[in-house]
């Protein structure tokens, strides 16, 4: 899997981490424990630092990114959907953001939210805790996040992660 440094900003992952082959870590990243980063995600710490909580999905073909001012920074228990851009933002213990959307600058998606598939949280957006943000640009449904479908998911990726981890073997 293509890990690089970036001068001295080294990756730092934790053993229990399952990052796939076809992912791209840069940088000033930090990954955690029994957290899984998919193929085609790239999570690039070039201008500020990346931090993944424990137990944490970043899937497929997702963007991870900063800016110079604003690092960005994913909790624990965290669901990362497929093709997700997060750029210099915070997303709180136990939250998910669904498949195509986007959260940008100083964005906070508060612990038990939900962004909703193909959603925009522009900057400075704040998504309260068990709210769920839908549309572009999102706006708030406070309270209607449901917390037991995060729960579902971020067991379902331990399980793949674990399952990835001892099975996957390339076969070209």
């Amino acid at each position: 899997m293509p890990i690089y440094a970036l001068g001295d900003q080294t990756p730092s992952i934790h053993p229990t981490a399952y990052v796939h082959p076809d992912a791209v870590i840069i940088g000033s990243v930090t990954i955690g424990a029994q957290s899984s980063v998919w193929a085609c995600a790239v999570l690039r710490g070039d201008d500020g630092a990346i931090v993944i909580g424990e137990r944490t999905s970043i899937q497929d073909g997702t963007v991870v990114h900063t800016t110079p001012m604003d690092h960005t920074t994913v909790g624990d228990d965290c669901v990362v959907g497929h093709l997700v851009h997060l750029e210099g933002c915070i997303i709180k213990n136990g939250s998910q953001v669904s498949s195509g959307a986007i959260v940008l600058h100083r964005a906070v998606v508060g612990s038990g939210a939900i962004v909703a598939a193909n959603s925009v949280v522009l900057n400075d957006t704040v998504v309260p805790e068990g709210a769920l943000a839908v549309g572009a640009p999102a706006t708030i449904k406070e309270g209607r996040a449901r917390k037991a479908d995060i729960e579902m998911a971020v067991l379902a990726y331990l399980h793949k992660g674990q399952r990835f981890r001892e099975q996957l073997r390339r076969i070209d």
